[in-house]
């Protein structure tokens, strides 16, 4: 009895993993992004690679330069067990975390199980740990690999120790396979969240960029956004509340970067730009996040006379392509500071993770403040 219930979990955990990948490779489907999936061992890896980045925040909410935009959900936590397959259910989960898939795997399985074989796979609970240890090796090599070339003390790191308990086994096997990709990716990861320097932090803030608050504050915020994102059209809400609340506390500086599949960005920014020149730029900013699907140069030319500006000036502009020079030098300033999708902000030079959450933002702002 007990064999014939060690047996049928284990090749309910096999399926169960097989149907784990089919699910991730859905998963990257339905959000649109512009990598392709098959089921080659690369392309696992490849998936583990990004799942390991959006644990992060790098793949989070927003308009990715990419090609397309995105979000990310982890699993749901398994639903407790009760019944003769607890004491078995819960030793599994423990070992394994509970958001693992042998632990949503297990959960589901027991309950195609009679409660004799439930009874009889409790019993000898410790072989099915030890299974579990022995496959989980490979995961925890990884793990220990990536660590050891990232950094151990490093924020990445702590992020892959975690993240890859949730991997089945030869997910993690196929990242091994292609482990210099992998790790190249998380390299480039690990330096995008550090800090940027103090010259580039500078250069960001300076010139003649739209802003508002004193340029001597003790808080220097920098967004990078783009007139078609939808995100930034969530971030622009919080800006609005950011400026309200610390307008006379923090200098704001918009940067332009608009993505090359949004094929009204760059006019719309360009339209920003010759707002900015008459003095007009939050206003026109405002009436072009409030209308994103109408940003064709009717719809600029209607907006500019909306808010006021001399239109015979902006119009010139924007038939002589005034600006376009300057939203491509955002856009260079940008890439230097490893901005990769909109919306993407900067406060003191550190990289924040979601600038469509007022309340979070407010709390880094305080801190700031109190120094």
């Amino acid at each position: 009895m007990l064999a014939v219930a060690q047996a049928s979990l284990q090749n309910a955990l096999a399926r169960r993993w097989r149907a784990q990948d089919f699910l991730v490779s859905n998963w990257a489907k339905q959000q649109k992004r512009t990598f392709m999936i098959f089921t080659s061992k690369a392309s696992i890896a490849r998936i583990g690679a990004l799942l390991l980045l959006s644990a992060t925040g790098t793949l989070s909410l927003g308009c990715k330069s990419a090609g397309k935009d995105a979000t990310a959900k982890g699993a749901a936590a398994p639903q407790a067990v009760a019944g003769p397959c607890a004491d078995f259910v819960k030793a599994i989960c423990e070992k394994a975390g509970k958001e693992s898939p042998a632990c949503q795997s297990v959960t589901s399985t027991v309950e195609l199980l009679s409660p004799a074989a439930c009874k009889a796979a409790s019993k000898d609970i410790s072989y099915a740990l030890q299974k579990l240890g022995d496959q989980r090796k490979v995961c925890d090599h990884l793990a220990s690999r990536l660590c050891k070339d990232i950094g151990d003390t490093t924020e990445t790191c702590k992020m892959v120790q975690t993240q890859t308990k949730t991997f089945p086994p030869d997910r993690c096997s196929s990242m091994i396979e292609h482990y210099n990709d992998v790790l190249a990716d998380l390299k480039r990861m690990e330096a995008a969240n550090k800090p940027l320097a103090a010259a580039l932090q500078a250069t960001l803030a300076k010139g003649d960029a739209p802003s508002f608050g004193p340029a001597n504050s003790k808080v220097t915020m920098v967004e990078f956004s783009d007139f078609q994102c939808p995100y930034c059209s969530k971030a622009a809400q919080v800006t609005q509340k950011i400026k309200d609340k610390y307008g006379k506390q923090v200098h704001f500086v918009f940067r332009q970067f608009p993505l090359s599949f949004h094929d009204k960005a760059h006019g719309a920014a360009e339209a920003g730009m010759a707002a900015n020149a008459q003095g007009k730029f939050w206003q026109m900013h405002d009436l072009m996040f409030a209308n994103q699907g109408a940003l064709d140069r009717e719809s600029l030319d209607k907006y500019a006379k909306q808010v006021g500006l001399n239109l015979a000036t902006f119009k010139k502009a924007m038939d002589s392509k005034q600006y376009l020079a300057a939203v491509d030098a955002d856009v260079k300033l940008g890439g230097e500071a490893a901005v990769s999708g909109t919306p993407s902000l900067f406060l003191n030079g550190a990289r924040v993770q979601d600038p469509t959450n007022f309340d979070a933002l407010s709390g880094m702002i305080e801190a700031e403040l109190k120094q």
